[in-house]
């Protein structure tokens, strides 16, 4: 793993993802790396602030609405296009979600822990909320604080390393384009493929849970109403 590609995608939520974009450009990071934001038809106006944070922090931007007509989510197209780009640079694939604010050491110390541990698939940072308390979707991680451990259920992607050789074993060509999301699948295909995926509960991340999809806060505030859009909708596919 000679370097880091570091992915957020993003569609709207501009505040929280700006918060996200500068946590990253602003880590201490000492292995190279290049940061890309993909812009997944997000409004005129956010799209416009995203062109300038591109240009004040000299990130790459990539509007999907320049690659495709496909409605958001695009997160497959994203997920292809990224794990191509990382293989060509024998890069680990980092995604940090536009809902999430890492450390000033969160990306080199799971770059580091990625390359310690055996056979290691995907590094996962876990997530808590403000207070430091572990939050969705690790809950379970609770009571396993400052520990590395195999994760055997799955790797959320909130702050996930997917390291080249996991990448260069599974083909997300073959991935369902039914689904929207595919922590869950490629966190299975991971451990079929003989890989380990380790949860790194020493470094922890700040999570807001859904932020950059508002409408999934139903699933708290009113889960009926949630799970009715989820299947009548076709919606959050994973």
């Amino acid at each position: 793993m000679k370097c880091l590609h570091i992915i957020t995608p993003v569609k709207d939520s501009i505040d929280s993802t700006l918060e996200t974009v500068k946590a990253i450009m602003e880590s201490d990071i000492l292995v190279p790396f290049t940061y890309t934001v993909y812009n997944d038809f997000s409004t005129e106006e956010n799209t416009h602030r995203l062109e300038e944070a591109a240009r004040q922090w000299n990130f790459r931007l990539v509007n999907l609405s320049d690659l495709t007509d496909h409605p958001s989510p695009n997160y497959l197209l994203v997920l292809q296009t990224a794990q191509k780009e990382a293989i060509e640079a024998d890069a680990g694939l980092l995604i940090v979600e536009s809902d999430v604010i890492v450390k000033k050491n969160t990306l080199q110390s799971l770059y580091n822990g990625a390359l310690q541990q055996k056979q290691c698939g995907i590094a996962a940072a876990v997530t808590t909320d403000e207070k430091g308390i572990i939050n969705y979707p690790y809950l379970h991680a609770k009571g396993h604080e400052n520990q590395v451990y195999p994760e055997k259920k799955h790797c959320s992607f909130c702050c996930s390393l997917l390291t080249p050789g996991l990448l260069k074993a599974f083909d997300f060509q073959t991935l369902d384009p039914s689904k929207n999301w595919y922590d869950v699948t490629i966190s299975h295909e991971s451990l079929k493929r003989g890989f380990q995926n380790y949860l790194f509960t020493t470094l922890p991340v700040w999570h807001r849970p859904h932020s950059s999809r508002p409408w999934k806060q139903l699933k708290y505030k009113n889960p009926l109403k949630y799970y009715w859009l989820k299947y009548t909708k076709g919606l959050d596919k994973i």
